[in-house]
């Protein structure tokens, strides 16, 4: 087996992913696991019959799929193209489930980031362009999460701004500088233990879910069109270039390449926990925790991708305009309130906000991994989000579209997602890297099939760009 470190996510310390205390020794054996329980002295050990307290590495993972740049992109896709692309998002989702797995599958087996596996097991050239990569992944994804936070709260509480004699960027820019102190409270939360802040974006994430469904609830969607939509992929053929460029801005806002890096490293304080020094992994214990963060996995990407519908749903009914028209998010929350009573706005808004606040945390966590991981350095949290949030007060400041800039990014992101996913794929199809745990066939075969669909539709893209 793989050697597991010590302090394995290369995180810094008042964001390290890592139990509080130390955890006292343990012997653990199959025989021992099984005979532990819930509340006797085996906290570090297994406990099977409580696999809710297994429950948040991919939760938090997950709000990167329900960020403002999904609501940017679903906003569009459903404006645009009605129910057309809900397709996309079912298989977007497939996917993610697939690719979140493998990144708390290598996390888990190595006891190392992916970052951190890319720099051990990889050349420093390509260590560094895929550290690049990964940082122009990591402050698109800041912008756009940041970007969407600012609108949701100005949406709220910038009508009354406006009537003090605030201009609309002079709002904007108060909500932005308001909701960063609000991001720095979020990631406070881990120096109480690392599970209080996963319950903190899990509570954001059933915000979400219920501000949706009651979107969904009011708009009165025809579910027979939905349910054919989604499972029946196509593109319209009056507006290819248009449903190409959406499907892509679609697949980035879905299967995100900043979380990829993220979700090994969520896994660790667990593995700290079940495994502390010195640490003599055996497969079983290893294997059992594997179980239960697919179960995490899927639940949590499924959950994400209901809410991912929803906004997809509610933009093709509320909103349909056709391709001629591009409506911003601020549009949307307008058009909500005459046409569906001032509750539908305000819960469109408080979504936006939620979704902004949390995603924007989960942003500067996994931005912290990347660049601990790729240059074995320490980083503190607070400066990563001071730094990151300089670009979204220079777009608001300047008064660019902030719907063309968070769908850019999120076609941005797309364009990266290849520089994640292949190194994953590779170091988790190698036996000197994952032992006995390497990929089967067909998790190599799927998990190739979905790098060459990404890269096609890319390629797709840049030849729609190239031809005008």
């Amino acid at each position: 087996m793989p050697e597991l470190h010590a302090n394995p996510s290369g995180v810094s310390e008042n964001m390290s992913f890592a139990p509080d205390s130390a955890v006292e020794e343990v012997v653990l054996s199959p025989a021992s696991v099984a005979a532990m329980t819930p509340g006797g002295k085996g906290r570090n050990a297994f406990r099977s019959n409580q696999i809710w307290s297994y429950f948040g590495p991919a939760f938090v993972a997950s709000v990167a799929y329900i960020d403002p740049g999904n609501f940017a992109t679903n906003i569009l896709g459903g404006s645009q193209f009605g129910y057309r692309l809900l397709w996309v998002l079912l298989w977007s989702n497939i996917m993610a489930i697939l690719i979140q797995y493998l990144s708390a599958k290598l996390g888990i087996v190595t006891g190392l980031t992916l970052p951190q596996n890319c720099r051990k097991h990889f050349g420093k050239g390509t260590s560094i362009g895929l550290w690049l990569c990964a940082e122009v992944s990591a402050v698109a994804t800041d912008l756009a999460e940041f970007l969407g936070a600012a609108i949701g709260l100005d949406l709220l509480i910038g009508p009354a701004l406006q009537a003090h004699g605030f201009s609309p960027t002079g709002s904007l820019f108060l909500a932005a500088t308001i909701a960063t102190v609000a991001v720095f409270a979020i990631l406070a939360l881990d120096l109480a233990g690392f599970q209080w802040l996963e319950r903190g974006i899990m509570a954001f994430v059933g915000v979400i879910g219920l501000c949706y469904g009651f979107e969904v609830f009011l708009v009165h969607p025809d579910w027979h069109r939905a349910f054919v939509a989604t499972i029946l992929p196509t593109f319209d053929s009056h507006a290819m270039r248009g449903s190409i460029y959406a499907a892509v801005g679609m697949l980035g806002a879905t299967v995100m390449p900043h979380v990829i890096y993220l979700h090994s490293a969520l896994v660790q304080p667990r593995l700290n926990e079940l495994l502390p020094p010195p640490r003599d992994p055996k497969p079983s214990i290893l294997r059992q925790y594997l179980h239960f963060e697919l179960i995490d996995v899927f639940v949590a990407m499924n959950g994400a991708w209901l809410i991912n519908s929803a906004m997809i749903v509610m933009a093709a009914v509320a909103l349909f305009h056709g391709p001629s028209i591009s409506p911003t998010i601020q549009d949307a929350y307008h058009t909500l309130g005459p046409l569906l009573g001032p509750a539908a706005a305000i819960v469109f808004a408080v979504a936006l906000l939620c979704s902004g606040l949390s995603s924007s945390t989960v942003g500067v966590m996994a931005g912290q991994v990347i660049i601990e991981g790729f240059l074995e350095i320490k980083f503190p949290i607070f400066l990563r989000r001071f730094i990151t949030v300089v670009p979204a007060l220079i777009v608001i400041g300047v008064g660019w579209d902030p719907l063309k800039i968070l769908i850019g990014s999120q076609v941005l992101l797309s364009f990266t997602l290849p520089a994640a996913l292949i190194p994953l794929l590779l170091l988790t199809n190698r036996e000197k890297v994952m032992g006995e745990f390497k990929s089967a066939f067909r998790m190599r075969a799927a998990g190739w099939t979905v790098a060459t669909v990404i890269l096609a539709l890319n390629m797709v893209l840049l030849l729609q760009l190239a031809m005008g």
